[in-house]
């Protein structure tokens, strides 16, 4: 899929809006151990690259999950904001986040093998391992 147009955004209290131009109308289900205690189950977000932009920043927590990458929340109401990479310009937002619902397609399912055998998708979508996915990253 083409890249989308600009979208916008908000957390549950209205503190912080964005915008941001995701890659695509694709979106990817993470399975790993710290995006299901993040949000409680799998992380469904857009790949937007480095073009997001946040009003209300001064109410942004930012947590350093990882060596590798951090994760940003609304303070006032704690909604999810974003999954960003240290390095690079990558920003993962939960789809649930913009206005715009009707043209997603869950595409991708990352840490495979980390996925509880409690839930399942029906949609047939690229499946990554942990090892499979940071291996795309060190080429």
């Amino acid at each position: 899929m083409d890249s989308a147009s600009a979208l916008t955004g908000n957390c549950l209290c209205g503190s912080v809006s964005l915008t941001a131009k995701p890659k695509s109308y694709h979106i990817g289900a993470c399975h790993c151990e710290t995006c299901r205690k993040w949000g409680g189950g799998p992380l469904l977000a857009v790949e937007c690259g480095g073009d997001v932009n946040f009003d209300g920043a001064k109410n942004i927590t930012v947590y350093n999950s990882s060596e590798w990458a951090e994760r940003g929340f609304c303070q006032k109401c704690g909604t999810h904001l974003f999954y960003r990479l240290k390095q690079g310009e990558m920003y993962a937002i939960p789809v649930g986040l913009f206005d715009e619902n009707e043209q997603w397609q869950l595409a991708d399912q990352v840490f495979i093998d980390r996925k509880p055998t409690y839930y399942s998708f029906a949609e047939k979508t690229r499946n990554l391992t942990g090892e499979e996915l940071f291996a795309q990253f060190s080429q």
